[in-house]
């Protein structure tokens, strides 16, 4: 499959509303990259403290607007859906630059490409994009854990 619309997204993701970032993915080739939207609105939560007078999207929630489109990656790549009994965690971010602000009406294109896997983690090179002008770009790393029942 290519590109996923909202409701096959939600099969990949755990995420739900206010921490879905992802709207739609364009491209996923299996194995490799994918290339997924993020439709930033004035209505987005955070908006309201950062910042008022000057909404800008906080580059840490960029971040991990480009870590949930690795994720699916990832879980295509798997042939894994999301459930209830792993998680997807982010353990690493390298190189992180942000290059400029992320406001309300832009719509953020996010890439990321797998560059390796070895021992549970993959390793990707992600960028953000706004107009095709690169608005954030690091270096991830996740795994994918089973979630563990907790006795305490």
């Amino acid at each position: 499959m290519n590109s996923m619309d909202i409701h096959q997204i939600l099969e990949y993701l755990p995420h739900r509303y206010p921490f879905l970032l992802v709207d739609r993915v364009v491209s996923c080739e299996s194995g490799k990259r994918i290339v997924a939207i993020k439709n930033v609105t004035i209505n987005e939560p955070f908006f309201a403290g950062h910042f008022p007078h000057h909404p800008v999207m906080p580059g840490v929630l960029i971040i991990e607007a480009l870590a949930q489109a690795a994720a699916i990656l990832t879980f295509k790549t798997h042939g894994h859906k999301t459930d209830d009994s792993s998680i997807y965690y982010f353990v690493g971010i390298d190189k992180a630059r942000f290059k400029k602000p992320v406001m309300p009406g832009d719509t953020l294109e996010l890439n990321a490409e797998i560059k390796r896997f070895a021992r549970g983690i993959w390793w990707f090179s992600a960028h953000a994009r706004v107009a095709d002008q690169v608005v954030t770009e690091a270096e991830l790393m996740c795994t994918l854990r089973p979630i563990e029942n907790s006795t305490a």
